[in-house]
C-alpha cells in the first residue's frame, strides 16, 4: 500500500468547495473549544469537590476549638448559612454545609495534588497549595454519604469510577442493593469453590424494574422491553457484558432453535447465553440451556474464549430443584430470579443468609 506523504491541509481543502483550507480551520477550532469545555467541566468539578471538603474541614476544625455542646454546633451552622449565602449566593444552606461536614468527617485522608495540576493554567503562587483529590464529582459523594455501610459505599465508588456511572445510575445501583446482590454470589461461589467465578460475577437476584411491566405479559414482551431498556439492562448484568444478539438460530440434527439474548463478558471471556422464563424454575429448562452450550461451545466459541456459560432468568427458582439439575451439567449453567420492583434491603439480606444455610447442607 502506496504511503501518502500530502499535508493534513492539502486533504482538507480537496473536500472544501471553496478551497481555501476553511472547512479544516473550522474543524480544528471546534475541536479544541469543545475539548477544552469538558476539560473545563472536569477541573470545575475537582475543585468545588476538594473546595466542599475544605470546607467541611474547618467547620470541623472550628467546632472542635470552640465549645463542645450540640447547641453552639446548630447555632454555627444557622449563622454560616446565613452569612454565605449574603455574601456568596445559593448553595450554602444549613443542609449543604452539614453534607460539607459530613463529607469531611467520612473521607477524612485523601490524596492530595498541586492546585496547578488540577486546574492547569492557574498562578504559581496558588499552585504552591495542595488539594484534596477526588475522583468524582460532588453530586456522587452525596449520594454515597447515605449509604452506611463503609463496605458497600467503598464498592459503590469504586464502582462509579470504574463504569464511569452517572449520579443518576450510582442511584439506581444503591437503590437496588446491588451489593448486597453481589455479596450473595460471591457467598455462593465461595461455598462451592468452582475454577469458573461465573456465580460470583453475575448478581442474584437481578432488579429489573425499570421495564415497567404490567402484571400479565408474555416473553416476547419481557424481551422486547429488556432490548428496548438494554442500556439499563446491560448496567444491571454488569460492567464486563457486551451485547451480542438476540434470537440467534442454532440448528440441531433437523430442528431450529432460538437462544434469547446472547452477551459476552469480557472478565471471564466467555459467551453467556441468556434464556427468559416467566415462571418457576424447572429442570428441563437446564436440559435445554445444556443443549445450547454444547452448541455454542462447538460453532460459535473462538479458540482463545472460555467454554459458555449459561444464565436462565426465571420469576421463581426452587433452591433444591436448582441444585439437582444444575449440578449434574457438564457445562455452566445458572439459575437467576428476576423481580420487577425494587427491593427491600432487609430481605435481600434475609435472601443471602438462606441461600449459605441451603448451600451449606
Amino acid at each position: 500500500m502506496r504511503k501518502l506523504n500530502r499535508p493534513v491541509k492539502d486533504l482538507a481543502r480537496r473536500k472544501d468547495p471553496a478551497g481555501d483550507g476553511y472547512a479544516y480551520l473550522l474543524t480544528a477550532v471546534v475541536g479544541l473549544v469543545e475539548s477544552s469545555r469538558v476539560a473545563s467541566v472536569r477541573a470545575v468539578n475537582t475543585v468545588l469537590t476538594s473546595t466542599y471538603w475544605l470546607v467541611g474541614q474547618r467547620i470541623v476544625e472550628h467546632e472542635q476549638s470552640g465549645a463542645a455542646r450540640a447547641e453552639y454546633g446548630q447555632e454555627l451552622m444557622k449563622r454560616l448559612a446565613t452569612d454565605l449565602t449574603t455574601r456568596l449566593g445559593r448553595g450554602f444552606s444549613e443542609r449543604n454545609l452539614e453534607l460539607m461536614r459530613l463529607f469531611y468527617l467520612e473521607w477524612r485522608n485523601p490524596q492530595t495534588v498541586s492546585a496547578e495540576s488540577a486546574v492547569p493554567g492557574i498562578s504559581q503562587t496558588a499552585s504552591a497549595k495542595l488539594l484534596p483529590q477526588f475522583t468524582l464529582p460532588w453530586s456522587h459523594y452525596v449520594r454515597l454519604m447515605t449509604v452506611a455501610d463503609l463496605e458497600a459505599r467503598r464498592y459503590y465508588e469504586h464502582e462509579a469510577l470504574r463504569s464511569g456511572w452517572s449520579v443518576r445510575q450510582l442511584d439506581r445501583q444503591i437503590a437496588t442493593v446491588a451489593y448486597e446482590r453481589r455479596g450473595r454470589a460471591k457467598a455462593v461461589q465461595a461455598i462451592k469453590d468452582e475454577r469458573n467465578n461465573a456465580d460470583a460475577e453475575i448478581r442474584d437476584p437481578f432488579i429489573l424494574e425499570f421495564l415497567n411491566l404490567k402484571d400479565e405479559y408474555s416473553e416476547t414482551e419481557l424481551e422486547d422491553a429488556l432490548i428496548e431498556s438494554l442500556e439499563e439492562f446491560l448496567l444491571e448484568l454488569g460492567s464486563d457484558f457486551a451485547f451480542v444478539a438476540r434470537q440467534k438460530r442454532l440448528r440441531v440434527g433437523t430442528e431450529w432453535y432460538r437462544v434469547d439474548l446472547l452477551f459476552f463478558h469480557r472478565q471471564l471471556r466467555c459467551l453467556v447465553i441468556v434464556d427468559l422464563k416467566l415462571g418457576k424454575f424447572a429442570h428441563a429448562d437446564a436440559g435445554q440451556m445444556n443443549l445450547y452450550l454444547n452448541y455454542a461451545r462447538e460453532h460459535w466459541t473462538y479458540p482463545h474464549e472460555n467454554p459458555p456459560v449459561g444464565l436462565i432468568l426465571c420469576s421463581e427458582k426452587d433452591a433444591a430443584v436448582a441444585h439437582y439439575a444444575l449440578g449434574i451439567l457438564s457445562n455452566k449453567v445458572l439459575a437467576r430470579e428476576y423481580q420487577l420492583a425494587l427491593p427491600d434491603q432487609a430481605k435481600v439480606a434475609e435472601l443471602i443468609a438462606r441461600t449459605r444455610h441451603l448451600l451449606a447442607k
